[in-house]
């Protein structure tokens, strides 16, 4: 049998005992229209995902939670609801995100709802354009979230996050102009299930690739991420990965607010994860939209930790029994 290769993250190889990995809890909900989500990073803990990413060899660092003050300078506007707050968290994350990824980390976001990816994403452009890698952005989603103010039917942020790292959603002054973008055809949406109709011809006009779950059906998971990943290996690029609870069937993860019925089933996440994992192409990783107040005695949590724990080396031989 032949031997396993390190798994290497962004630009360096990194040995899987010292893979230095920085959760950042980012107990953001403003940007959902609801609560709950704030919560996520405290369940994402009690489900163990460090001391699971660490039995695995890893070397992790709990980086706490962020705590921005809502940003004065924004204005309110009722088109983008909750904007200082969710400026704010953008602003705070962006930041260290990029300050994680600079220092050679891996930065591990627990969400928290889906804005968040507004800074998590942009601190990775800006990490990327200085060490002159393309950045692409792997969507695991129900949602394809390329409203703007414009488009958006509800004004929640958390469907504006894509067209917001893309430059097509500027939202007053949140990060700075001609900050590093991400080139809408990079974006590669799966599980996609949910659309509003004008978001629709923005995906379109813009590039942005969807694989909806009809594609997911006729060509099979596996033969979706092949061609995902021999993309961004082919053009020696970055991949950011955002996983909402949402992309799973919520029969398997219930605590989302936003659920819609046909989603992913539990292997067909944990062969991408696991596909990932051997690509070596992934730099960074959000866990969004978990609020464990609509979930079933921790299972969304676990289910999410799980995930992480394919992203970073373990295989299906390795899982535990649980009891029921």
């Amino acid at each position: 049998m032949p031997t396993r290769q390190p798994l290497t993250f962004g630009a360096m190889p990194m040995n899987t005992q010292s893979t230095p990995i920085t959760l950042i809890g980012v107990p953001l909900e403003e940007g959902s229209g609801r609560r709950g989500a704030g919560m996520g990073p405290t369940a994402l803990r009690i489900a163990g995902i460090e001391t699971t990413l660490t039995e695995l060899g890893h070397r992790v660092t709990d980086g706490g939670d962020l705590r921005p003050a809502p940003a004065a300078d924004l204005p309110d506007d009722p088109q983008a609801h909750n904007l200082k707050i969710v400026g704010a968290f953008t602003r705070a994350l962006e930041a260290k995100v990029y300050d994680v990824a600079s220092s050679g980390g891996f930065p591990l976001i627990l969400g928290g709802d889906h804005s968040l990816s507004m800074g998590s994403v942009s601190g990775m452009a800006r990490h990327a354009a200085e060490v002159g890698r393309p950045l692409f952005v792997l969507w695991l989603d129900a949602h394809s979230d390329f409203n703007s103010p414009a488009t958006s039917p509800s004004g929640n942020i958390h469907g504006m996050p894509v067209a917001f790292f893309c430059g097509e959603a500027e939202i007053a002054n949140v990060l700075q102009a001609g900050r590093p973008l991400v080139d809408p055809t990079k974006v590669f949406q799966v599980g996609i299930r949910s659309v509003d109709p004008r978001e629709r011809e923005e995906i379109r006009e813009h590039g942005v690739n969807v694989f909806d779950m009809r594609s997911l059906d006729e060509q099979g998971v596996a033969a979706i991420m092949r061609k995902v990943l021999d993309t961004v290996g082919a053009a020696n690029g970055l991949l950011h990965v955002s996983f909402d609870v949402d992309f799973l069937d919520p029969d398997i993860a219930p605590g989302v607010g936003t659920t819609v019925p046909g989603g992913a089933t539990y292997r067909e996440a944990h062969l991408i994860m696991e596909m990932l994992s051997d690509s070596n192409l992934v730099s960074s990783l959000d866990l969004v939209e978990l609020n464990p107040f609509l979930d079933d005695r921790g299972k969304s949590a676990r289910v999410l930790v799980e995930m992480a724990a394919s992203l970073f080396g373990r295989r299906i031989f390795d899982r535990p029994t649980r009891a029921a």
